[in-house]
């Protein structure tokens, strides 16, 4: 979503505020252009929701849906959506905030998790609650175009990186939430997730230093998408690799994906558009890209830039890293997060790798969601972390 109007702060009014809070609250974001251009972390809106890690579940939060400003791939100014969680557990003092990215859930706005939380229907609301059940606040983003107007930028780097780290500069700035500007943060995400959060670790030192990050905890983590891509082609994956070419093309139109998609691939296209992962995968099962284009996009020049420019492994995240990978993981090659963390190692950065043997997607996920958390909680207790480069 590009915004086109240039309208600063000062200029909205308590009016604006509470159509806009009617407006998401009937699932109405509106166009592009019908938004003031906020600052990155900026609070746009903001409206009581509900945190259910499951349908009826209740828990002892207190939640709001948000829509704040963050950055394209490409540096323009946009509006993100996401969910703030609190603990109502009568605690006065500093508390922890973990920004919380989601794995894979889809390109439609329905798969949004903050239009999840209500009906307890995000996939991992659970492994969320664990969070909160420990007392800390979680922040959580829907990401560029996933709950707000244009197609979700599924596994553009960058974008998703910014909109991690202005989740917590927004939560932060929520009235009635207790956090402060200079309270302790935690990146937390899986596989999509993983990807995001490794590229708001990237990103902390020179896009929100402000932000107290304490670590970040990073799985199943996508590192080279062409690589990831190449794996999956002819796999269970296949509609992962549709998916994030369709991805690529909303933050880069240039790529111009219609013009390599037969009419099994519009066709293919347009249903991940109109529906969630699971749906969503199963519509690719063991399909091959030569199923769905009349000439493979990976072997182009422009395809093979934009796509490495999500890479990981570039630069050294200033702050440690807790990296796990399965060794049997079906989706996101091994070798590849093994890569990254030799890269981060290699800039000096403090890593510390945990390979999961015979961890497949999900299990890992499952197997290291309470030691990950650990491993975050031992960070706010200020415990060093030397990593194993």
């Amino acid at each position: 979503m590009h915004l086109r109007t240039h309208l600063r702060w000062h200029l909205r009014t308590k009016a604006w505020a509470a159509v806009g809070a009617l407006a998401v609250s009937l699932g109405l974001a509106g166009t592009a252009g019908a938004w003031p251009t906020p600052a990155p972390g900026e609070i746009v809106t903001s409206a009581p929701t509900s945190f259910h890690p499951l349908p009826g579940q209740p828990t002892r939060t207190k939640a709001w849906h948000i829509t704040y400003g963050s950055t394209t791939a490409q540096g323009r100014p946009d509006v993100v959506s996401g969910t703030v969680i609190v603990p109502q557990d009568g605690r006065t003092g500093p508390r922890p905030l973990v920004t919380y990215a989601v794995g894979t859930v889809g390109l439609a706005d329905q798969c949004a998790p903050s239009a999840g939380f209500p009906r307890g229907t995000t996939a991992e609301g659970n492994l969320i609650q664990l969070l909160t059940l420990r007392g800390w606040a979680v922040a959580v983003t829907d990401y560029e175009g996933l709950g707000t107007p244009g197609t979700h930028t599924y596994t553009v780097g960058r974008s998703e990186g910014h909109a991690v780290l202005d989740a917590a500069r927004a939560a932060q700035r929520l009235p009635g939430t207790g956090l402060t500007p200079d309270g302790p943060v935690g990146i937390m995400g899986y596989s999509q997730g993983g990807q995001a959060a490794g590229w708001a670790a990237e990103l902390h030192d020179t896009y929100a230093p402000e932000l107290n990050v304490k670590g970040t905890a990073a799985g199943g983590v996508p590192a080279d998408l062409v690589k990831a891509a190449e794996f999956n082609d002819g796999r269970i994956g296949a509609g992962l690799v549709l998916m994030a070419a369709i991805g690529q093309d909303a933050a880069f139109p240039e790529l111009d994906l219609g013009s390599y998609l037969n009419d099994k691939g519009r066709a293919e296209a347009a249903f991940l558009k109109q529906h969630c992962v699971a749906a969503g995968t199963a519509a690719g099962l063991f399909g091959r890209i030569s199923d769905v284009t009349v000439r493979n996009p990976l072997q182009q020049p422009d395809w093979q830039s934009v796509l490495h420019s999500s890479d990981l492994g570039t630069r050294a995240p200033d702050r440690p890293v807790h990296l796990y990978q399965g060794t049997q993981d079906e989706l996101v090659p091994y070798e590849g997060a093994a890569l990254l963390r030799a890269g981060w190692c290699a800039k000096g950065a403090a890593v510390d790798w945990k390979p999961l043997p015979q961890g497949g997607h999900g299990s890992s996920l499952l197997a290291e969601s309470v030691p990950a958390a650990n491993w975050l909680a031992d960070r706010f207790a200020g415990k060093p972390a030397a990593g194993n480069c």
